[in-house]
């Protein structure tokens, strides 16, 4: 698919094709390694708004199961140092809002960047945990950018809720895995419109209460 990639991650005006493309080589990736995605939603995504998306990060399965359980186009925001991974790190660059969390003038970058995207109809996808981490108690605490974007701009956050994938394909793969279903739960959406960016906090605690409290069921 490189070809196909590298024409349709040229232009911001292609990114809807390259993102057709991304969907399709994420599900033969979860598929060929054994994957069964199962979804439980609790509301409809409307296609073609803008959301902030926002779930759970353990397993470098993460980013191939959003993007084949969502059909919006949106583009992740995530740290500059996985531009650094051959391969994947080029078409990271390429269509992704890259941060560095040691530069405020990136950070000022990305406000930029996320209302280009917006504008264009593109929706955002953040992993707040902000790294792949497995010594917590289900969920590490959240950073509070995806929830300053999303009041910044106005948007509904979409918590979603990846039950397996720690168990599927952990961060140090040599621990273990195995092929088996995927269990995800796409949350209703957090209202955003209206409120003000001093509410980031109350809405970050909200989204990581409502992904643990979900995690927790599921392990009980």
């Amino acid at each position: 698919m490189f070809p196909f990639l590298l024409v349709t991650s040229s232009s911001d005006k292609l990114y809807p094709y390259f993102f057709k493309l991304a969907r399709i080589w994420a599900k033969i990736i979860l598929f060929g390694m054994g994957f069964r995605v199962k979804l439980k939603k609790e509301s409809e995504i409307v296609f073609g708004k803008s959301y902030m998306f926002v779930a759970n990060h353990t397993s470098m399965t993460d980013i191939m199961l959003m993007l084949a359980i969502e059909k919006n186009p949106f583009v992740f925001v995530g740290k500059k140092e996985l531009a650094k991974i051959p391969l994947f790190g080029f078409f990271y660059k390429r269509t992704c809002i890259l941060v560095d969390r040691n530069s405020s003038q990136s950070k000022k970058e990305v406000f930029n960047s996320a209302q280009q995207r917006l504008n264009s109809g593109i929706s955002i996808c953040i992993f707040p945990e902000g790294g792949v981490f497995d010594e917590c108690d289900l969920v590490c605490e959240f950073k509070t950018g995806a929830f300053r974007l999303a009041l910044e701009h106005q948007i509904p956050i979409i918590p979603m809720t990846f039950v397996d994938n720690f168990k599927r394909l952990p961060y140090d793969f040599l621990t273990g895995g195995s092929p088996g279903k995927m269990r995800v739960t796409i949350h209703k959406p957090i209202l955003t419109k209206g409120l003000d960016i001093s509410l980031k906090n109350k809405l970050k605690k909200q989204t990581r209460t409502l992904i643990y409290d979900e995690l927790k069921r599921y392990n009980s």
